[in-house]
């Protein structure tokens, strides 16, 4: 059983990407730009948005911050939004999500102009990666596609089964890789907790990507000997032992399921890392208008 390890992938992804930074600068190219806006308190929102800023200056990329309290309103973030929009300097920008209650999501992530669109939400993002053209990917998925290329982990022909069909993982990871190309070429299987008998889908899977947000969801007797895991879970559950109370845990049994599997991402230090990697390499792009042309 090999590790997918997060943790090393994302800091040698980082690194590329800083050596490129000081490229771009030396031929008199612009600094990348990633801008982000927080509403309200959530807390792991704030974590999430705190990572996302740290890794910025890790690779060389300018970063801006807009805070705005729990009370603001749609008006006033779509205002916000527009302005992001409009600012040449910014090359790419996310929203924090979950929002307040009182502002329609869906609202604003339509507001934003694909082509600043880093977190790969815009339907137009979503329709052009569905077609096999280039967009923004979502950064989840994006992330677990460079997992399993810079781990050279097979797939032509192999069947993946993917629980959870959510449109910011399930759904886009089931679309990329039955993509033509690698990493792609998988016979996918799209389950969720509608699904007939899935202890029995899953266990025909030769990849399985879990994201059904359930603690310890995947059993060890659902996952056939060899099989690589993909664990997106990142769920906080009770342990006295800890000094928190707590700790995270993915959708996977890992303890259980390990021992069975070829390659398996852990929780922490997995997928988690790689998706606010996938982010900046989003922005990067954006940046080299390799996804938009420039106007």
């Amino acid at each position: 059983m090999t590790l997918l390890d997060g943790k090393l992938l994302s800091e040698n992804i980082k690194s590329e990407m800083a050596a490129e930074v000081v490229q771009i600068l030396a031929r008199g190219g612009k600094t990348p730009h990633l801008a982000a806006v927080l509403v309200g308190e959530n807390a792991a929102s704030q974590v999430y948005v705190s990572s996302k800023i740290r890794s910025c200056e890790q690779v060389g990329f300018k970063s801006s911050l807009i805070r705005r309290p729990a009370e603001t309103s749609e008006a006033e973030l779509l205002d916000i939004v527009r302005q992001l929009n409009e600012d040449p300097d910014v090359d790419g920008f996310i929203v924090q999500l979950p929002l307040p209650k009182h502002i329609n999501e869906e609202n604003i992530v339509l507001a934003i102009d694909p082509k600043k669109d880093v977190d790969g939400f815009h339907p137009v993002n979503f329709g052009r990666m569905a077609q096999g053209l280039s967009a923004f990917l979502p950064a989840t998925p994006m992330g677990i596609v460079e997992i399993l290329r810079r781990y050279n982990i097979p797939t032509a022909g192999k069947h993946c089964v993917v629980v959870g069909r959510s449109n910011i993982v399930g759904t886009p990871i089931s679309i990329l890789l039955s993509r033509k190309g690698y990493p792609g070429d998988c016979t996918v299987t799209l389950t969720h907790s509608r699904t007939a008998d899935l202890p029995a889908e899953v266990r025909r899977a030769d990849i399985i990507v879990a994201a059904i947000g359930i603690p310890n969801f995947i059993k060890a007797d659902w996952v056939k000997p060899g099989a690589v895991v993909i664990d997106v879970g990142i769920n906080r559950i009770d342990d006295p032992s800890k000094k928190s109370g707590s700790r995270i845990v993915g959708d996977v049994d890992f303890d259980a399921v390990a021992p069975l599997c070829s390659y398996i991402t852990p929780v922490p230090g997995g997928v988690g890392l790689m998706t606010v990697t996938a982010l900046l390499m989003n922005t990067l792009k954006a940046c080299k208008g390799e996804v938009y042309t420039r106007i």
